[in-house]
């Protein structure tokens, strides 16, 4: 074989050659979301010799839509797309490049763990065998996929009612690991903590918020380019079918307790950015935040409140991202959760760097800091 083989037409799959003629310098291109100019994740296969070193350049990396996430990032690979560790990575002169030696003929490089929709068709198959578990579909996206919501509770009418959404960027996969972690632990008839908060909490989940994006390949938008995170004050179906049917949904139901689930590049860090910016925030909300995220911390030495996003002055937040337009709606606790792309500086693993195992490890224990918030809301409320 003297010419590598670059593919990526699969689901989540995206790069673009460039030159594969040179083993030492192999030029790729990250293709950027549909409709839209963002573009930093990247998913592809690579076929060579084995006992061949290659240099794999993408030299686009420079325009990605977050260049500070290039900073002391590693690429995640895999020889079976199960188990995925880091290869080292250099980041210079807007180039992202890394070496590797073959050891078998094809191996997978991706800018985080994918999460593919057949996993994602695999966990809303299994969680529905539960009868503690009604699956539903409220629509269709763009592409045609169902808009699935997963409502998890063990009483006809439950007090408190708390939804988590996940992956509005359909790049940011540890959101999907996150809620695969968290349904494992709910879902576990051994977890006492779990089996009381079902006595009297329903949960509903969204698993995937964009399944096109996710197919797609792309890092922030659906199919017509939208980025969701910014749609939640006027969504449409021609637009943003994704959030006007969880929207509706929540109007329906209504909620106590809204998370949010995402991945930052940049931050190698896990931290929460509430709502404080909104009109009607007050002592309630904050002191909601404060149990919650103590909580947090005491349960997941993963999770930490010192570094984060900059808090958002009185008034100025921008309703039209979610967890801001659910905290405004619902006058209760809203947060969006992130994760790192990276690793987490605290506790730094240098073979997996922040993995799907350790986002799926957050996602169960985030079930202590929402007994903890809603114990303090039924407090507030008798």
């Amino acid at each position: 074989m003297n010419q590598a083989v670059v593919s990526s037409a699969f689901d989540g799959g995206n790069i673009r050659i460039v030159d594969a003629s040179d083993p030492l310098n192999i030029q790729l291109e990250i293709s950027a979301d549909n409709a839209s100019d963002f573009f930093q994740w990247f998913y592809f296969r690579f076929e060579g010799q084995v006992g061949r070193k290659y240099n794999i350049r993408i030299i686009n990396a420079g325009n990605a839509s977050y260049t500070d996430g290039w900073k002391d990032y590693s690429v995640c690979t895999s020889w079976n797309r199960e188990d995925w560790f880091r290869s080292s990575t250099q980041y210079s002169d807007g180039v992202l490049s890394f070496e590797f030696m073959m050891q078998h003929n094809a191996v997978y490089f991706s800018y985080f763990t994918p999460y593919s929709h057949e996993r994602h068709l695999d966990l809303l198959a299994w969680t529905q065998e539960d009868e503690r578990v009604s699956a539903s579909t409220l629509g269709e996206t763009l592409d045609g996929h169902a808009m699935s919501l997963l409502r998890v509770g063990d009483c006809d009418k439950p007090k408190y009612k708390v939804w988590i959404i996940a992956r509005q960027h359909p790049g940011e996969t540890m959101a999907e690991w996150f809620v695969e972690g968290l349904l494992e632990a709910l879902l576990d008839r051994d977890n006492p903590q779990a089996c009381e908060l079902l006595q009297s909490t329903a949960f509903f989940i969204v698993p995937n918020m964009n399944p096109d994006g996710a197919m797609r390949g792309n890092l922030r938008t659906n199919a017509a380019g939208a980025n969701l995170n910014r749609e939640w004050l006027k969504p449409s179906m021609a637009n943003s079918p994704e959030v006007y049917l969880v929207r509706e949904k929540m109007l329906a139901e209504g909620g106590d307790l809204f998370l949010d689930i995402h991945g930052d590049e940049a931050l190698p860090y896990n931290f929460v950015a509430g709502c404080e910016g909104n009109p009607s925030y007050g002592d309630y909300q904050a002191m909601l935040e404060q149990i919650f995220k103590q909580a947090y911390m005491q349960v997941s030495p993963d999770f930490q409140d010192v570094v984060g996003y900059p808090k958002t002055p009185a008034g100025k937040s921008n309703l039209s991202i979610a967890a801001n337009w659910m905290g405004e709606q619902f006058k209760t606790l809203s947060f969006t959760i992130e994760m790192p792309f990276k690793d987490n500086a605290d506790l730094p693993n240098p073979i997996t760097g922040w993995s799907a195992a350790r986002s799926a490890q957050l996602g169960a224990d985030v079930l202590f800091p929402i007994r903890a918030a809603l114990a303090a809301v039924s407090e507030q409320s008798s």
